[in-house]
């Protein structure tokens, strides 16, 4: 705590002589913030370096679920008879922001790995079209994910309420969006698009993991989906579920790079909470069962249960104790 500040005041000012000497102070920590930078130790964005826009991105987001599920995050009514001119208005917009933002995502990768180049701006258009055109594509495997959730979940009274609500929905929507982006090669996007679902539901799914039809996050907080993860039709998490790599060395970000780490996950698995699965080589068979709190890093065959054997309850109170098998 600074004492003794004079409070005399400047002629005209209402700022404290004393406060006024110490903004003298600041000069010296810009010139070493500034400095820091010239070093280009880790980053460096000063200068004509083309960046993605994540606001951009974001809106992208908004831009995709307001196609895919129309007249529910629309910003005007939708009817049958205006349903073909507001699609047609949408995605030529979203056609236009999708290709910029690649546009700037190559270009930015190209300055920072090669020489800057001529064909950044022509590798945009390609890609931002190809999205468009597998977005009825995503819309049919939407439509098996919010089938999944009805059937899966007793408590939701309609898809309606999944669509508008569900978080499991929403992270999963997002990561098919920016799955196919990732499939594309376009960089940065895809990350930047599941990282924001992430900050949204807890769930986090990385953009390059391949998941079937008819999945399902139930909850969902604490979920994590790592890269290499290959998950099958008809799969249902619940919170907490890790399908997460083995315990990596540290120069691992380069030997272990497009390598699988993550395990797969076959047709008509369910994972129950807090479950964790972990390793590149590891397979949970079909229509298998993996209860609560499991730590796994081996296969598991075809229609297996995989259950934690029961554990001893203590109860204590009211000068008594007694135990039962939980």
């Amino acid at each position: 705590m600074i004492k003794n500040l004079d409070t005399k005041q400047c002629q005209g000012s209402s700022t404290p002589v004393a406060a006024t000497n110490l903004y003298k102070e600041i000069p010296p920590v810009v010139q070493k913030l500034a400095a820091s930078w010239q070093k280009k130790d880790f980053c460096d964005h000063v200068g004509p370096i083309p960046i993605p826009s994540h606001e951009a991105m974001v809106e992208i987001i908004h831009q995709v679920r307001r196609i895919l599920f129309p007249g529910y995050f629309t910003r005007s009514i939708i009817n049958a008879d205006n349903l073909e001119y507001c699609l047609g208005q949408e995605i030529m917009e979203l056609f236009e922001n999708l290709a910029r933002q690649i546009v700037l995502c190559f270009q930015y990768d190209c300055f920072h790995t090669t020489d800057a180049c001529n064909h950044c701006g022509e590798r945009g258009l390609e890609p931002a079209l190809a999205f468009i055109k597998n977005l009825p594509e995503i819309e049919i495997r939407l439509a098996t994910d919010i089938r999944a959730a009805m059937e899966g979940d007793p408590a939701a009274k309609s898809q309606d309420e999944v669509i508008f609500s569900y978080p499991g929905l929403l992270a999963v929507t997002v990561h098919r969006m920016a799955h196919e982006l990732h499939r594309l090669g376009v960089p940065f996007m895809p990350r930047i698009m599941a990282e924001h679902a992430h900050s949204l539901t807890g769930i986090d799914i990385h953009p390059g993991a391949a998941i079937g039809d008819s999945f399902f996050i139930d909850h969902g907080t604490g979920v994590v989906i790592g890269e290499t993860t290959v998950i099958g039709n008809r799969v249902r998490l619940y919170q907490g579920v890790t399908l997460g790599a083995l315990s990596l060395p540290r120069d691992a970000g380069d030997r272990y790079r497009n390598k699988k780490r993550h395990p797969t996950i076959e047709d008509d698995v369910i994972i129950y909470s807090n479950a964790t699965v972990l390793g590149g080589d590891t397979v949970i068979g079909a229509r298998s069962v993996i209860g609560g709190n499991i730590w796994l890093t081996e296969s598991v065959p075809p229609d297996t249960k995989v259950l934690l054997k029961r554990s001893e309850l203590i109860y204590t109170g009211n000068g008594s104790k007694k135990t039962s098998q939980k």
